[in-house]
Order: structure tokens, then C-alpha cells, then sequence
């Protein structure tokens, strides 16, 4: 027998709302920074890491290839937050700019110590593997040339001009950073943040020393 409808009978659920994938990502990607400090490279797995941020592991790969991509685009992502913040005390302090980046750079340093940890835990991992040296590579050269436009971008707003080509001077900073890190790392008592500032900005300063050389006369 049918059952007679009454018309009161609630409506049959609708699809499940599909996550956008740009949400899934972005938790994909906090769950991955959470269980990599947690646990380190080695030991976390793709599996544990879909199941914190609420997936299974295929959505893992539908957004990354790989472990190696994953842990690359989380250092890519503080990286750039690091820049943007940079880039804008620059803009808010032109007068100060070398101050202001380093005070900024140390915070980031000193504060945001998981993304140190990662970082040599990467760097080392490629040393030896070449899947790894294959994301580590291109993130490197790409933070390099945007310490390049930043410094030069530095350099200008402060009226001066660069002591070393911009792509020396992006080397030796991202260089002084990485070991700062280290060393902040390994003592963090004798190299805390005020060190730090006064490393960067002792840097920063002789890099951008040189007053910039006044605009030519226009002809008449």
C-alpha cells in the first residue's frame, strides 16, 4: 500500500554544501603547520594531517602532489606574510624603514619559532633528497628576489641607495636571517629578539648607507 502523503511530511535533504576549495586548502594547510611542529617532517603523515584538518587524504592530494609540496607551501605562505608586513612598515615609517624591517624581521624570527624549526628541518632534508631539493629550490630563489624588490624598495623610500647589487644584498640578508634563526634556536637567552634587531639593523644600515645621489638639473 502507498503511504498517503499529508503534505506535512518534511522535505528530503539536499546535497551536502561542498567545502570551497580554497577553505579546504587554508585548513589543509593549518592542520599540516600544526602536526608538522608537532611531530616534525619524518614523522607526520598525510593521513594524520587530512584527518585534523576534517578530510580524508584525497583531498590532500587533490591540492598537493606531495609531503614535500605541502611543507613548501606552508614556508612559502609565512615567508610572504613576513614581506607583506615588511613592506608595509616601509610604507607607514619611510624615515626609519631600516629600523622598522629589522624590528619587524626579529619579532618574526623570535616569535614565530615553528617556522625556524621547519625551515632547517627542510633545508637539511634536501641536502639529501632530491624530490625535496625540487621544492626547497624555487621557494629559496623566489624569496631571494623578493628580499631583492623589498630592499631596494627600503633603499628608496629612505632617500639612499644600495652598497651591493640588489640580488647581493637580498643573499646576504636572507643568509643573515637563516642563521639568526639557527642561532636563536640554539639560545635563544643570549640571542633574543633585541640581538637580533641590532644585527639586522647593523645590515640593513650598511646596505643602505650611501645617500642616494641628487637628481640632475633639467636643461633649460
Amino acid at each position: 500500500m502507498v503511504p498517503t502523503m499529508t503534505g506535512n511530511e518534511p522535505a528530503p535533504p539536499g546535497p551536502t554544501p561542498r567545502t570551497p576549495r580554497e577553505e579546504v586548502r587554508r585548513r589543509l594547510l593549518d592542520a599540516a603547520t600544526q602536526v608538522f611542529a608537532e611531530r616534525g617532517y619524518a614523522d607526520s603523515r598525510l593521513a594524520d594531517i587530512a584527518r585534523a584538518a576534517g578530510f580524508t587524504k584525497g583531498a590532500v592530494y587533490s591540492n598537493f602532489a606531495s609531503k614535500q609540496e605541502l611543507f613548501g607551501a606552508i614556508l612559502s605562505e609565512r615567508a610572504d606574510a613576513e614581506l607583506a608586513t615588511v613592506m608595509t612598515g616601509i610604507g607607514d615609517d619611510p624615515g626609519g624603514a631600516a629600523a622598522r624591517a629589522a624590528g619587524v624581521v626579529a619579532q618574526r624570527i623570535t616569535g614565530d619559532t615553528e617556522r625556524g624549526q621547519l625551515g632547517l628541518e627542510f633545508a637539511a632534508r634536501a641536502a639529501r633528497d632530491e624530490q625535496t631539493q625540487a621544492i626547497l629550490t624555487p621557494l629559496r630563489r623566489a624569496q631571494r628576489a623578493a628580499a631583492a624588490r623589498s630592499i631596494g624598495a627600503l633603499a628608496e623610500q629612505g632617500g639612499t641607495r644600495l652598497t651591493a647589487d640588489p640580488d647581493t644584498a637580498a643573499l646576504i640578508l636572507h643568509c643573515l636571517t637563516n642563521g639568526l634563526s639557527m642561532e636563536h634556536l640554539a639560545d635563544p637567552e643570549e640571542v633574543g629578539a633585541d640581538r637580533v634587531e641590532q644585527a639586522l639593523a647593523t645590515v640593513l644600515t650598511a646596505l643602505t648607507a650611501v645617500p642616494a645621489a641628487p637628481a640632475a638639473p633639467a636643461d633649460d
